[in-house]
């Protein structure tokens, strides 16, 4: 279970968009190992090291972390590190309902700062959606 991170993946927080830094971690990590980018194995940066790249307060990864691990989505090798466990995602209703509207809402007001519509925001999704059925 010795892998690495995956060089592919990298942690983004928007600092402005509302959502506490450690949900943000949460998020990604599920939406990574979702979407195929983090797979069983894959080992995370230590708790040090991923508060110095994001310039974060440990506690902060330490309270995601322990979330990841508490939903069985990663698991902690005492001297060897933290990895992505072979289990499947499993998220109940509420909280994958809860997840999809912040995406959401983080995506409209995104768009809508930068001057785009609702309809343009819509019309991209759907383009990118087609793209990558293809």
């Amino acid at each position: 279970m010795a892998s690495r991170l995956k060089s592919t993946f990298r942690f983004h927080l928007d600092m402005h968009s509302g959502v506490p830094v450690y949900r943000q971690i949460v998020d990604q990590v599920r939406g990574a190992v979702a979407g195929c980018n983090l797979n069983a194995g894959d080992q995370l940066p230590t708790v040090r090291q991923l508060a110095v790249d994001l310039e974060i307060n440990p506690n902060t990864v330490v309270r995601a972390y322990r979330e990841l691990e508490y939903d069985g989505l990663l698991e902690t090798h005492q001297g060897t590190g933290t990895f992505i466990s072979d289990q499947k995602l499993h998220r109940p209703a509420d909280e994958r309902q809860r997840q999809l509207e912040q995406i959401a809402s983080d995506s409209i007001a995104r768009a809508g700062a930068a001057g785009f519509t609702i309809r343009e925001l819509i019309d991209q999704l759907r383009s990118a959606s087609e793209g990558r059925k293809q």
